[in-house]
Order: structure tokens, then C-alpha cells, then sequence
């Protein structure tokens, strides 16, 4: 019988898995939280399950000796040496429609949280600081009719335009990769550039992969090119964002807000910038930033459809069945 393992953040019984492979394949937890715990352990596995505490390197990949699929259990294979993978003939194949609701009703939630004063002032007045007014998140502007700018419309920020456009907002999104057409579709606008997009929105939200490109995409320099007084929202990858640069323009006033899910360390450090001006009360930081520990995918559906996709592709493969969404090109062995 074949195996899989399961190499990180999953760590309960693997019922789900086991059903999903009853009869073709044994199902291990490693429960590993970084790539060295994986070593003498994976070698001989048939499919790899991962998830994101933990990077799959070539050092780990070249030790596979069977094995037909990596599947990651998540949409962005940043931390899977893909390319490297193809030239072993392994398939590396990603789970891209899990948590499409779930990211995107996150986002909005943060958006709305911080363009309607909600997170300022509950902070404000939880502590006992200034008086029991509206005043204290003054001024605000109303919803309807502003920017929202969505960088990367793939399924989430396809997701998170729709609900924009419901909430009565101009949508504005860059993508490169979309065909003309897509925006007229959707009854949203397309910005040329990064630079466009940024200097005509409200609020801006991230949905991009992590690549070369866009490592750092939003750092001082973008900053500097939104409105002051604008929101951020990241729920895509910590290191699309600089937050040492978001941790400033909040303090400047140019940021009136900010919403991070994704941190380029999980869990961070706790010396981290951006951290310590969220837990200074004497930082504008401390009421205009909400932190979440990468939950934005979470919801106990869309943990079972992450689980139950990822188990299904590693079915597939061991069964000889084509694998669906097959991120890179393997090269037959």
C-alpha cells in the first residue's frame, strides 16, 4: 500500500485523509514545524500533503524517492521548490478554490472594520482613552462611491470585487495577467499600472502571489503614492508588504489604517516593528492596525474542502487519474 504524509499543521487523527485514501494509501502526520523535522521521515512517501508552517526545499525534495505528487494545501506554492520538483518528475499541484469565500469575506470584514472607525474606537474606548463620542473616529467618509483598488484578480480578488461592487464601491484592480474584457464582466475598472491603482484608492486590497515581482510590492515608496489618510489590507503573503514601512506611514498619518493577516514570519518574533507599534498605546498603531495570525482562510468548511482537495489530488495520482491543478511541469523519469 502506498503512503502520504502529512507534513505539517494537521496534527488530529487524519480521518478525513483516511477516508479519502481508504484502500490505496496509509496516511501519516508528521506534525513537523519546520523542514529539518522532516528529515529520514519523508523519503520513501508515495505523496506529499503540506501546508504553510514549513518550506519543502530542494534538499528535501531531492530525498524523495517515489514519490508522484506534492500537493499544497493552500493556494500559493511560495514555499514549495516547484521548479526544482519538475526536474525530479515530481507533479506539484496547489488547492486553489478552498478558501476563496472565506479570504475574501475576511478582507471586506477588515476593510469595513477599519474605513468605518469600528476597530479605533472600540480600541479607544476599551482602554478608558477620550470621550464616549463618534468624535474620536471623526472624520469618516462615507463607503458608497469610494475607491477600492484590488491587486491580483484571480478567484479571491474576483470575490472581493463582487462584494465591493455590492456595497455600492468603484472598484479599481491591476493584474497584468487578466484579459481585457474580464473588468467589463465584473462592472469594475482596470488600472494600467501598480502606480495608478494606488494613487486613485480609498483602500487598497492584496490578493497576489508571492513572486520575485511582487516581494515588497508595498513598501515606503507605494505608500507614499496613496492618498493620505488611505487604508491597507493584506490577507495574500506577509512578504508582498514591508510592514517596517506600514509600521511608519501609520505613524505619519499617511496609512489611516491597516489590516495584516499574513506576516513574512509565523509567528513572529514579537520584536518585529510593526509589532511593537500595535502594542504601544502611544502609537497610532495601537488603534488604527488589527493583526490576525493567518486565520483569513478559516473557516471549519473551508479547513474540510482544503482537507478533503489535497487528499483527493494524492488519490488521483496514486490511482494513476489525471491531477488537477499541477502547478509545474514534470519531467518523466
Amino acid at each position: 500500500m502506498h503512503r502520504v504524509v502529512v507534513t505539517d499543521f494537521v496534527t488530529d487523527d487524519l480521518e478525513v485523509e483516511r477516508r479519502v485514501l481508504d484502500g490505496v494509501a496509509r496516511v501519516e502526520s508528521l506534525a513537523a514545524s519546520r523542514e529539518e523535522d522532516l528529515l529520514g521521515r519523508i523519503d520513501d512517501a508515495d505523496a506529499v500533503m503540506m501546508y504553510h508552517t514549513l518550506s519543502l526545499t530542494q534538499r528535501s525534495i531531492s530525498r524523495l524517492k517515489n514519490c508522484k505528487l506534492i500537493v499544497r494545501c493552500g493556494v500559493g506554492v511560495d514555499n514549495v521548490d516547484h521548479a526544482y520538483a519538475a526536474t525530479r518528475g515530481i507533479a506539484v499541484a496547489n488547492v486553489p478554490d478552498y478558501g476563496t469565500e472565506d479570504v475574501a469575506d475576511s478582507a471586506i470584514g477588515m476593510m469595513l472594520a477599519l474605513t468605518r472607525g469600528i476597530h479605533r474606537l472600540s480600541s479607544a474606548l476599551r482602554d478608558g482613552r477620550g470621550v464616549w463620542s463618534y468624535t474620536q473616529a471623526a472624520p469618516l467618509r462615507r463607503l458608497r462611491g469610494s475607491t477600492l483598488g484590488v491587486v491580483g484578480l484571480g478567484r479571491i480578488g474576483t470575490a472581493v470585487a463582487l462584494r465591493a461592487r455590492a456595497l455600492g464601491m468603484d472598484v479599481l484592480f491591476h493584474d497584468p495577467f487578466k484579459p481585457d474584457g474580464y473588468d467589463k464582466a465584473l462592472g469594475i475598472r482596470r488600472a494600467e499600472t501598480l502606480e495608478e491603482l494606488l494613487g486613485a484608492s480609498y483602500a487598497v486590497t492584496l490578493h497576489c502571489p508571492l513572486t520575485e515581482q511582487t516581494r515588497n510590492l508595498i513598501n515606503a515608496d507605494t505608500l507614499r503614492l496613496m492618498p493620505r489618510g488611505s487604508y491597507l489590507v493584506n490577507t495574500a503573503r506577509g512578504e508582498v508588504v514591508d510592514t517596517d514601512a506600514v509600521a511608519d506611514a501609520l505613524a505619519s498619518g499617511q496609512l489611516a489604517g491597516a489590516a495584516i493577516d499574513v506576516l513574512a514570519k509565523e509567528p513572529p518574533r514579537g520584536d518585529e516593528k510593526l509589532l511593537q507599534a500595535w502594542r504601544d498605546k502611544d502609537h497610532p498603531a495601537h488603534d488604527r492596525l488589527i493583526l490576525n495570525p493567518h486565520a483569513a482562510f478559516y473557516s471549519e468548511q473551508g479547513l474540510m474542502d482544503m482537507r478533503i482537495s489535497g487528499a483527493t489530488a494524492c488519490r488521483r495520482a496514486l490511482t494513476g487519474q489525471v491531477i488537477r491543478n499541477v502547478v509545474n511541469h514534470p519531467v518523466r523519469r
